[in-house]
């Protein structure tokens, strides 16, 4: 299999000018290095080479972006009417779309996916979700109650910004992730502590410039660039942050939670998962398997929705099984540059060598490997499209959450649905899942029985703006997107007043 690994001429000389660039962080509407002076390095996953440097943000930094924030908060953010929110959060989406070509290909050089997916697909969500929250920021309402009491009352409530919010965001989706938690706290009024994944910081970045460009007042927007163990660990546990949010690893989310029990912040965590993509025998078979292809294979499966359990009829198994056996060895795996590339690298070589061992630990289980099982080439973070069959449900690629394109597929042979309810709900995940059939009632039916937060039919990895997202079990806590998400940055308050 051939691998392409180099893209650079693909490459648009003001992204090559901003990549190779000085960076720094934009705290209190200033770009400021670290305090203590330190960076980390940017790769390149498609062949591990060091594009940029960043600011290694510590505690110290954090602090300097959180009074910065306290002070937008209590300052002239807290004075902007609605309307005026919702017309710079507007501006933001238009410099978005205006800096489209840059934001992809910032996106694609330094988290690995298809140049058309960032496009086509990431970017113009992203200026999306913001035009959908916009619209929000004047329609925050509270309400009047009828109160039982004796005498003459009147009662309401207040909807009001939960304050400084602390959002930690992930790299295999950095600029939707940033739009899903930024967006939302903008529209409710709060200011905002980013902190960027530490592989993908550059998107971030950019996107702080067009912060500036569309005249958001100082300390508003804050980005801080470091590591999780410091940075992010700072954020979840400072006094003065009233709200974090996460996206990662349920580990991570799990140490996030018990952080942020110091001034008991609010928290939202949206987590791993470990999707099962059911196919009845009634499916159609051509949907079947370009569906279940691109559950498994999207974004090199580094996606908490990916669909890494297939539950396949066993009179259509074969058929299903061969059609995205066939179509994963089809696939051109090369640079996120690279117009042709249709499979792009894992973001890492850690991420890489977590994969393959999971891989090989299956195949010692006694799994078999249909196609793929080991990296493809020996330059850049690559793992072949990976199917596994002969699984059993305590092994760990059945468990555990590999985050690359590795798919897991058993045949059934009874469509009862509480049979198939119960193994499609034998994880501790509970994020999504896809029901491929023709047959509307059943869809229907096992659809309420899945234990997941998005359950998709005859689609798998379909997000809108519209749709609120989020895990049951330990795939999360709280709703992102949709008028669910503003929930997470805004909080109740009830004014009762006796009339004279």
């Amino acid at each position: 299999m051939t691998v392409h690994t180099d893209a650079s001429k693909y490459l648009d000389p003001k992204v090559s000018a901003f990549v190779s660039g000085k960076h720094e962080m934009l705290i209190g509407g200033k770009w400021r290095p670290s305090v203590s002076g330190k960076t980390l390095d940017v790769l390149d996953p498609a062949n591990g080479k060091v594009i940029a440097a960043v600011p290694a943000g510590e505690a110290a930094d954090v602090d300097l972006a959180v009074k910065a924030a306290r002070e937008a908060f209590n300052g002239p953010w807290s004075r902007l009417v609605p309307a005026a929110r919702a017309k710079l959060i507007w501006k933001l989406a238009d410099l978005i779309d205006q800096h489209g070509l840059m934001l992809a290909q910032i996106n694609s050089y330094e988290c690995g996916k298809p140049i058309g997916d960032s496009r086509n697909g990431e970017v113009p969500f992203t200026a999306e979700t913001f035009r959908y929250y916009a619209g929000w920021a004047t329609k925050l309402n509270g309400e009047a109650m009828t109160i039982n009491a004796p005498g003459d009352w009147h009662a309401y409530t207040r909807r009001e910004p939960v304050g400084v919010a602390g959002q930690i965001i992930p790299w295999n989706f950095p600029l939707a992730m940033l739009a899903w938690k930024v967006a939302p706290a903008l529209a409710t009024g709060c200011t905002i502590v980013l902190k960027p994944a530490e592989q993908t910081p550059l998107g971030a970045l950019y996107f702080g410039r067009l912060v500036e460009e569309a005249g958001f007042p100082e300390g508003v927007v804050n980005i801080v660039t470091g590591f999780g163990e410091a940075a992010g660990a700072a954020m979840s546990a400072h006094p003065d942050i009233d709200k974090i949010a996460f996206t990662g690893s349920t580990e991570v989310g799990k140490m996030i939670a018990r952080a942020a029990t110091g001034n008991l912040k609010k928290v939202s965590l949206e987590l791993g998962g470990k999707a099962p993509t059911i196919v009845l025998g009634d499916a159609d078979i051509e949907m079947a398997v370009a569906g279940a292809s691109s559950a498994a294979f999207f974004n090199a499966g580094q996606s908490c929705g990916a669909g890494t359990r297939f539950f396949v009829h066993r009179k259509i198994y074969d058929k299903v099984m061969s059609g995205v056996a066939e179509r994963a060895e089809k696939l051109r795996l090369g640079a996120g540059l690279d117009p042709a590339s249709e499979l792009g690298p894992v973001v890492s070589q850690q991420q890489m060598e977590r994969i393959t061992r999971l891989i090989s630990e299956g195949r010692g289980s006694g799994a078999e490997i249909v196609t793929g099982g080991e990296r493809a080439g020996d330059v850049g973070y690559f793992v072949k499209p990976t199917i596994i069959s002969s699984t059993t449900p305590e092994m760990a690629v059945m468990r555990e959450e590999i985050f690359g394109p590795v798919v897991c597929a058993m045949p059934f042979d009874d469509e009862d649905l509480e049979t198939l309810a119960q193994d499609a709900n034998d994880t501790e995940y509970g994020l999504a899942a896809s029901i491929w059939t023709n047959n509307l009632g059943a869809a229907h039916k096992l659809a309420a029985k899945i234990k997941s937060g998005t359950v998709w039919i005859n689609c798998h990895n379909f997000n809108d703006v519209t749709m609120p997202f989020g895990g049951f079990k330990q795939s999360g806590w709280g709703r992102e997107l949709g008028a669910q998400a503003l929930d997470l940055y805004t909080q109740t308050k009830t004014v009762a007043i006796r009339l004279p």
